[in-house]
């Protein structure tokens, strides 16, 4: 930092003032030159009361001037974001911020980005999910204005990732039960389905479809220029009818749908042998649907100690991101499976007025089969939607989508779009662009013929059977003894450790789902009621599942 007589430089100039420092930079004076420390606590104070479940960001802190303010009103589920665009700021900033005096250190972060995305991911993995219900800005310095619309693409990412973690919790609190459900029908898996992290394939390059109108597009091209041999091909399940029209056979389909209107992505594919990469959470039925070999992976929708349980006994497959979005999915499944680079088709986030999906799609498909002289193609929903870009068209979920797409994939450098759809912050290629790159990535390294599929059976894992056995012996041991506290047989020394124990009977209540884990006290009625009606019910789940694997462990043997 320079002193003030520095002042025609493109550095940062400081003064003496009252009460601290006074910065000039850029041709503007970004505090008070009298008492800067006292102009900050008033935007303090005028910003009193600070709200609850809140994340402020603070843009260009510089000094740090009243921070020490806020933190001391900062309720205790808040926090504070402290960033700075300029990196010439940056210097000095970071090291006055880590030098204040505050009651609460941890409630306080300093981060140097342009980028909304790596501020996303940063607040994500700092703070988790559903941790904030809203972002707000205080401007304490003139420093935001060097970079103010930078400032406000970060709180608006930050606000749309706050909104999709939050409708993501009115999902569980609809659909909770049944991802729980189907996990358990699932155990038995585990002891015969291989792990997706076994699919690795190296330095290849790979191609993630998703079912987006722009898929058309991207598969006559196809047709005409097939991608080289040794690209692999990953696809969302609903991209698996029209690429089988077209002639493409892919190394693997992904699944996450836990609900059976799913089971129409597979109609008719039964004759044809695609492995398939499922979610522990995914219907049980989808494993049986394809002719080929089904390996596993889960996504952690929300905190649950059962989870910790299966981990601990080394019984979970590799685990993904919950990113919602089965195109999302495939895509980080695909990272994680490769090092080459990695191209995206069909992946949209947004429709036309007649397609939400591209032909031969089943959504496509029975709306062509539905349209008569009494009803069209154009549904009310697609009329209603804002246009973005020409004619395409898109609604808030498939934005946040995204936004969650850039946020978690932009900063990869592996990641390239192809075609048309939102743009998706990553580097937009035509086809004979991408297939050029896909050649010089199939060019180098050693490449095998096919994904490396391990073999499996039954008794692949027989160690695995008895943990997974027992492990459902003692999750049924554990519901029957809560059982009996709730009907007063037993006494309640063990009910807080057993409702915490058992934490998936409540985690879709509508007043747990966005609550990060936690839950009523054991002494509020209502919420013991409501988890007594939940214990049965899953006790018969627990038993149907043993009883599924007892069967497949004696077929296999």
């Amino acid at each position: 930092m320079q002193a003030s007589e520095n002042r025609d430089t493109e550095r940062p100039c400081f003064e003496k003032a009252k009460r601290g420092f006074s910065v000039f930079y850029r041709g503007k004076t970004l505090l008070s030159r009298i008492d800067p420390v006292r102009q900050a606590e008033r935007a303090v104070e005028a910003a009193l009361p600070l709200s609850g479940r809140t994340l402020y960001l603070l843009p260009s802190p510089l000094f740090g001037y009243g921070i020490p303010l806020i933190i001391e009103n900062l309720p205790l589920d808040s926090s504070l974001l402290c960033i700075e665009a300029d990196a010439a700021l940056a210097d000095f900033s970071s090291e006055y911020i880590s030098s204040l005096k505050i009651s609460r250190p941890d409630a306080m972060r300093f981060i140097q980005t342009k980028s909304p995305s790596a501020v996303a991911g940063f607040v994500r993995k700092t703070w988790g999910q559903r941790r904030f219900r809203r972002v707000e800005i205080l401007r304490l310095t003139g420093g935001w204005q060097l970079n103010a619309e930078v400032y406000e693409a970060e709180a608006a990412m930050l606000r749309k990732l706050i909104a999709t973690e939050w409708s993501n919790a009115m999902t569980l609190s609809k659909l909770g039960r049944l991802y729980i459900r189907n996990a358990i029908r699932n155990l038995i898996l585990l002891a015969s389905r291989a792990d997706a992290e076994k699919l690795f394939f190296g330095n290849r390059p790979a191609l993630v479809l998703g079912a987006g109108p722009s898929l058309d597009d991207f598969l006559n091209n196809v047709k005409q220029r097939p991608p080289p041999e040794a690209c692999v091909i990953i696809c969302a399940d609903t991209a698996l009818r029209p690429l089988r029209e077209h002639g493409v056979k892919p190394n693997l389909v992904v699944t996450l749908e836990s609900q059976h209107w799913n089971l129409r992505d597979f109609k008719g594919m039964g004759d044809w042998r695609v492995p398939i990469a499922m979610d522990l959470s995914a219907l049980p039925a989808v494993n049986e649907f394809l002719g080929g070999e089904t390996y596993l992976f889960w996504t952690r929708w929300t905190e649950l100690s059962l989870f910790e349980r299966l981990s601990a006994l080394k019984l979970l497959p590799v685990e993904l991101p919950p990113l919602g979005s089965v195109g999302l999915s495939a895509l980080s499944l695909a990272l994680l499976l490769g090092t080459g680079p990695v191209f995206t088709a069909g992946i949209d986030f947004s429709f036309t007025l007649d397609k939400y999906h591209c032909r031969g799609s089943p959504s496509h498909s029975e709306a062509l089969a539905g349209h008569t002289r009494f009803g069209g193609l154009y549904p009310a929903s697609a009329l209603r939607a804002r246009r973005v870009c020409g004619a395409l068209r898109s609604d808030p979920p498939m934005k946040n989508y995204r936004d969650l797409f850039e946020a978690e994939f932009a900063g990869c450098g592996r990641v390239f779009a192809i075609g048309g759809g939102l743009p998706l912050g990553v580097e937009a290629l035509s086809y004979e662009a991408a297939l050029s790159a896909m050649r010089v990535a199939a060019g180098g390294g050693s490449i095998s013929d096919d994904i490396p599929h391990p073999s499996t059976g039954g008794d692949r894992y027989p160690a695995k059977v008895e943990s997974i056995y027992s492990f459902i012996e003692n999750e049924q041991k554990m519901l029957h003894e809560l059982l009996s506290i709730l009907k007063g047989e037993a006494g309640t020394e063990r009910l807080d450790f057993l409702l915490n124990a058992a934490s998936y009977l409540w985690a879709h209540f509508p007043d747990c789902a966005g609550a990060g884990g936690s839950r009523p006290s054991s002494s509020d009625i209502s919420f013991l009621k409501r988890v007594r009606v939940e214990i049965e019910p899953f006790i018969k789940t627990w038993e149907s599942a043993r009883r599924a694997l007892v069967e497949s462990a004696a077929s296999s043997s």
